[in-house]
């Protein structure tokens, strides 16, 4: 059982990992270099329990203790009992969920390995922009996506932001890095997928007409918001697939394409 601690000052040491949330390029490096991440709500912190996170501790407003009594119950990590007003000195903002748990980050599992068992892998350029992370990553989720591979500039899938826009998703699909970028793409390739570039460029054939949901392997590659696919990314594909779009719209929203891209690629469709 959790020890239940009240802390009325908001330079308790005990608080550190919680402090600072909205310091982006602070939590960059601090979360990834302590290895840690926060989760933020109920759900997420559930989502990130049951999927064997390790949490380190719990931060909760009095009104949340009894939520998460069972979890408090559960695991022997500290829990922190704050006022509304202590946490938002600590952490910078409004906690509206009043519930947030450290938890401690598994080791990043290798490209290779996810290659091995996957079919429908997703493959991430330069994405830097958190909420489209964790879009994705809850399309990834729900759309039988099986991997997620990232260049080595793409955001990190377990900064707050994301987890909390994917409602815990990022826990649910497994992801890796690859070492080196557009170089990466060949030890994909050589596993036996198909590398297929989302991209509005009209030289691209129709996601519908490249079939992709009857190949064997599919490796779909997402760029930035605004910028696409590099044209080092795109030169490494095996093929251009695009999104049919009406009344003059030139594309969609990376989130929005990438859960359209993923219906398409997904091996339950009708085959004719």
């Amino acid at each position: 059982m959790a020890d239940l601690i009240t802390i009325e000052d908001p330079d308790d040491p005990r608080l550190r990992d919680y402090t600072g949330l909205t310091d982006v390029e602070l939590r960059r490096r601090r979360e990834p270099a302590e290895g840690l991440f926060i989760a933020e709500g109920e759900k997420v912190i559930r989502r990130a329990k049951d999927a064997g996170y390790e949490m380190r501790s719990m931060l909760l407003s009095a009104k949340w203790v009894d939520v998460m009594r069972d979890v408090i119950d559960e695991l022997p990590a500290p829990v922190y009992a704050v006022s509304p007003d202590l946490a938002e000195r600590v952490t910078g903002y409004h906690v509206h969920r009043g519930a947030l748990a450290s938890m401690q980050r598994k080791p990043l599992r290798a490209a290779e390995e996810l290659l091995t068992t996957a079919r429908r892998v997703v493959v991430m350029e330069a994405v830097n922009d958190h909420t489209n992370i964790g879009a994705i990553f809850r399309s990834a989720a729900a759309l039988g996506m099986d991997a997620v591979l990232l260049s080595p500039d793409c955001a990190d899938p377990l900064y707050r932001r994301s987890v909390k826009v994917s409602m815990g998703a990022v826990f649910s699909v497994p992801y890796a890095r690859l070492e080196s970028w557009p170089k990466g793409l060949e030890t994909v390739r050589a596993a036996g997928y198909r590398l297929l570039a989302l991209t509005p460029d009209e030289k691209a054939s129709s996601i519908d007409d490249a079939a992709a949901h009857k190949l064997a392997k599919v490796a779909l590659m997402l760029g930035a918001e605004g910028d696409g696919l590099s044209r080092q990314a795109l030169v490494a594909a095996d093929e251009w697939v695009r999104i049919p779009m009406a009344h003059g719209v030139d594309s969609l929203n990376v989130g929005a394409a990438a859960a359209v891209a993923f219906y398409a690629v997904a091996t339950g469709r009708p085959t004719d």
